[in-house]
């Protein structure tokens, strides 16, 4: 027997149509890419996304085609998300800090035949034109007095775009399992692959992150996604912000941490998100200028794990609540939250700070185990170390076109390259990356809490912890770290920092300065690179061994 309910197709137009219906006054800013502040609303946006639908049919999109985005936050691109979602077309987010080279591969693999882009990137997409067979237009995301046809002969303006259709469109009515995003993995191993999202898993990752153990915006909130909507849908806070009507403020190209305080004080934000560099940068601002946080109450943070002194730093200087997030491009993105719970909430302040640091507890929607290496479900004690998997509604089931094969064990479950610990409470700790954690005499070392403590240095800007090859032990850790500008220190200094923070075993064998720490494109520290770096680097202590042998 099925239930006598209305059928009404979980898409995302109803969510800009809901927004411009019941809070259609509410602001959407922006810092554009011209320069100055531009303001708009809900009901206008709504109107404008309609508008450039009418023009993508007019151009020749059908549902199923892939309309890439190569932009900053923004309105425009906000506008353009819905334009492209609402007529059934898949709006493919492209990062435009990958090499020109995966730019090129992926826009082929994906066959988009049309790009939204900023002024910023237009002379990428034009060095390398001859290289995107399928790309029949670009749409620069400007007016007409900022067009230059010599960057890119037979550009589209955005502007003219939506001056010259009509904002008579029908959206919606497909099935609410049609594709509607594609964002491709950052590619650490192999080729990137497509993570194809449905109007379905959009939409009830929406609901999900509405919760108020997981974002818990409303009406009340004004929120600047720091992070970008080329990272899964900017956490979903794309989606999100009109859902309840929040106001919504879009940072641009400007990131670093002088413009984005500004915009969090001119504009009274209340809830911002971003990976840990951007709040280490507007921590290292607020120092400097002593300045201070007049409205934000509440930072979300992922991307990678974060650093003690950034939590501890936001909480005792400026009273903002920072709360540790974890999820990924696969899981659209939101996996946990380090929210608290009635197991732990009687913990004093450091207990709760202690928590933080983990990546928390997972909302309704998705169930996590830890494995080891013989697929046997490891025990939840907060101690023992396994491979992380995940399943759940808006879980990737394959990656576009297949690649990859078959990527979900026998129980439906998706292994995510990490590797964790959960607590009797639920809450879950990723110790490292499955490529990343060293491995030293039979047992696991966790890269990421050593450069988490290592970063709390105060004469540490960042650091990045590998494992190095060992004669007896397979694999030692190596702390590579840059120091803030102007300061000097000595390995010692950071041994003895490290000192009684972790087990004795666990210490570096070594500790190397170095000028730079490279970040891949989604913020996070590249390992990768590093260790191609480090390829001829020898441990002392494994010289020792070898001339003592």
């Amino acid at each position: 027997m099925l239930g006598l309910m209305q059928n009404w197709p979980l898409t995302v137009d109803k969510i800009l149509d809901h927004a411009a219906k019941w809070h259609g006054d509410v602001e959407i800013v922006t810092r554009s890419v011209e320069g100055p502040i531009v303001r708009t609303t809900y009901a206008e946006a709504h109107t404008r996304a309609k508008r450039i639908s009418n023009a993508l049919k007019g151009l020749g999109i059908k549902s199923g085609d892939r309309v890439a985005t190569l932009a900053w936050n923004t309105g425009r691109h906000l506008e353009a998300w819905y334009g492209i979602m609402g007529i059934g077309a898949v709006c493919h987010t492209l990062n435009p800090r990958l090499f020109a080279e995966q730019l090129c591969y992926i826009i082929n693999h994906a066959e988009d035949q049309i790009i939204f882009t900023d002024l910023t990137f237009l002379p990428v997409l034009a060095e390398h034109r001859a290289k995107m067979p399928s790309v029949k237009h670009v749409v620069v995301m400007t007016d007409a007095a900022h067009m230059d046809d010599s960057v890119y002969p037979g550009a589209l303006c955005f502007e003219t775009l939506v001056a010259d259709n009509g904002a008579d469109c029908e959206w919606g009515g497909f099935d609410e399992n049609t594709a509607a995003g594609l964002c491709y993995t950052s590619g650490t191993t192999g080729n990137p692959k497509g993570v194809l999202y449905s109007h379905r898993s959009n939409f009830l990752h929406t609901l999900v992150t509405l919760g108020a153990d997981v974002m818990g915006f409303s009406a009340a909130d004004v929120l600047l996604p720091v992070v970008p909507m080329f990272h899964a849908n900017a956490w979903g806070m794309a989606f999100s912000a009109p859902a309840v009507g929040a106001k919504l403020v879009m940072p641009g190209a400007k990131l670093d941490g002088a413009s984005i305080h500004e915009l969090l004080e001119s504009e009274g934000v209340t809830f911002s998100a971003a990976v840990p560099t951007v709040w280490q940068m507007l921590l290292t601002e607020l120092r400097e200028k002593q300045a201070k946080l007049s409205t934000l109450k509440r930072v979300v943070i992922g991307g990678s794990a974060v650093p003690e002194a950034i939590v501890r730093g936001f909480r005792d200087e400026f009273g903002v609540d920072v709360t540790h997030a974890w999820g990924m491009t696969e899981m659209s993105p939101m996996g946990t939250l380090a929210s608290p719970n009635q197991a732990t909430l009687g913990l004093d302040a450091e207990g709760q700070l202690r928590l933080k640091l983990k990546q928390g507890r997972v909302p309704l929607g998705v169930d996590m185990k830890i494995e080891d290496d013989a697929d046997q479900e490891l025990p939840h004690d907060g101690k023992t170390f396994g491979r992380l998997k995940v399943q759940g509604p808006f879980v990737a089931a394959e990656y576009f076109k297949g690649d990859g094969g078959q990527i979900l064990d026998e129980a439906g479950y998706f292994d995510t390259g990490d590797v964790a610990t959960i607590d009797p409470d639920g809450f879950m700790q990723i110790t490292d990356r499955a490529k990343d954690v060293i491995k030293s005499g039979g047992e696991w070392i966790s890269t990421i809490e050593i450069e988490n403590l290592a970063v709390g240095h105060p004469k540490a800007s960042l650091c990045a912890v590998i494992g190095a090859a060992h004669p007896k032990w397979d694999e030692r850790p190596v702390l590579l770290v840059k120091l803030k500008d102007g300061e000097s220190a000595s390995k010692q200094d950071f041994l003895e920092f490290l000192e009684g923070k972790i087990a004795k075993w666990w210490t570096p064998d070594d500790v190397v300065f170095v000028d730079d720490i490279p970040l891949g494109a989604t913020g996070k520290i590249d390992k990768k690179l590093i260790r191609e770096r480090m390829k001829d680097y020898v441990l002392p202590t494994a010289v020792a061994k070898k001339v003592s042998a």
